[in-house]
């Protein structure tokens, strides 16, 4: 198990930014692909990827391709991997996937082959007729794509996304790991005032001050591999360790303002959970009469589209007041928007430097991006 293959789910949209982070991780080769990432790695480098990854859904470890055009293919297939390298005598393996563009194309009847495959080898391989399964969880995953056959194993368990802060929300949240790409796409790094006029529960402006202070975004939750004894605790702590050392421990100006005072004691909540309300600031406040005296500084922000929270006619009011109050900002502001409006730069009042797809959930959005540079 020396040179292994991860595979990361993406958001669509957000492959390249991982793909970066990944690089930046110093991993032995990075693959950006539609919806997912792939790389190498070195066993120590699991922890890492999970402990440090901001805008991947979960870290995959792949144990073996094959093409399967039959359900015999894919039994032996699946047969044939050293399930027993991975998986102890009392591990539990549950089996999920999907299955696109392929001649195998009923999910159930494939997750119920895989199973019978991987309890056949480890049953044979440990001697028993039946498996117990009371240990640790070692969730199996397979992807069948133009009849090529992946099959993985989780190592996260609960999404990326899921970094331990966020016990409450409020309607519509925005998923943390998105939050943490419109950041990175505004080009902040800690050193502007940052503002979230629209913060919800907050997740932006947190996103924002884990990033200044570069701190690991999973050093507040747990993750299925812990369990593993084959990776080993002393490689968490290690990664915990790497991790805390490339915090930085400057001084921030991250504020968060929304209208509602139950999404703000939320946010202030969320804040202290995240370990980041030394840096981050949450008050009431109106996103139409928003201002600030700085010269410069990001807005970064994910108001209500209309389709769930509000009318749509509402929601053009919104963008229309709030448009007229950014353009009384200093031009040094430079500002990110998150809609899936089609009208949103006409009632914004300005058409946008730059777009950027991405996707909220199901739900196909533009990143508007005014005065980022490159």
């Amino acid at each position: 198990m020396r040179d292994l293959e991860l595979l990361i789910p993406t958001l669509f949209g957000l492959e390249g930014l991982c793909a970066n982070e990944l690089r930046r991780l110093e991993l032995p080769w990075v693959e950006a692909e539609n919806g997912r990432v792939r790389c190498g790695a070195r066993l120590s480098d699991i922890p890492r990827v999970n402990l440090n990854l901001r805008t991947g859904e979960r870290v995959l470890l792949v144990v073996g391709r094959y093409d399967a055009r039959d359900f015999d293919a894919l039994f032996e297939g699946a047969r044939a991997l050293p399930w027993e390298d991975y998986i102890p005598r009392d591990g539990a393996f549950p089996v999920k996937g999907h299955s696109l563009n392929s001649q195998l194309y009923a999910v159930p009847a494939c997750q119920s082959i895989l199973k019978k495959a991987l309890a056949a080898r480890l049953g044979e391989k440990y001697g028993l007729a039946t498996l117990p399964e009371t240990g640790a969880l070692y969730q199996v995953q397979f992807s069948i794509m133009h009849d090529q056959v992946t099959l993985m194993l989780d190592t996260t368990g609960p999404g990326l996304h899921k970094r331990g802060y966020r016990a409450v929300g409020v309607a519509a949240p925005l998923r943390e790991t998105l939050a943490a790409a419109m950041v990175l796409l505004s080009r902040y790094r800690g050193k502007d005032p940052f503002c979230d006029p629209f913060c919800g529960s907050g997740t932006i402006a947190i996103e924002a001050a884990l990033i200044a202070k570069n701190r690991a975004p999973g050093l507040n939750r747990s993750f299925s591999a812990q369990k593993w004894k084959w990776l080993g605790g002393g490689a968490w702590l290690q990664a915990g360790d790497e991790a805390m050392d490339k915090e930085y421990h400057g001084q921030y100006e991250i504020w968060g303002g929304d209208i509602d005072p139950k999404a703000v004691a939320i946010a202030r909540s969320n804040a202290e959970k995240a370990d980041v309300e030394d840096c981050v600031r949450f008050e009431v406040a109106d996103a139409a009469r928003f201002h600030r005296e700085e010269p410069s500084g990001r807005i970064v922000t994910n108001p209500p589209y209309g389709e769930r929270l509000m009318e749509k006619k509402e929601a053009e009011e919104l963008y229309r007041a709030f448009g007229q109050a950014a353009r009384g900002l200093p031009p040094g502001w430079q500002i990110g928007v998150l809609s899936s409006h089609t009208e949103f730069e006409r009632t914004f009042g300005r058409t946008a430097d730059k777009k950027r797809k991405l996707y909220n959930g199901m739900l196909k959005c533009d990143l508007f991006l005014y005065g980022i540079k490159k």
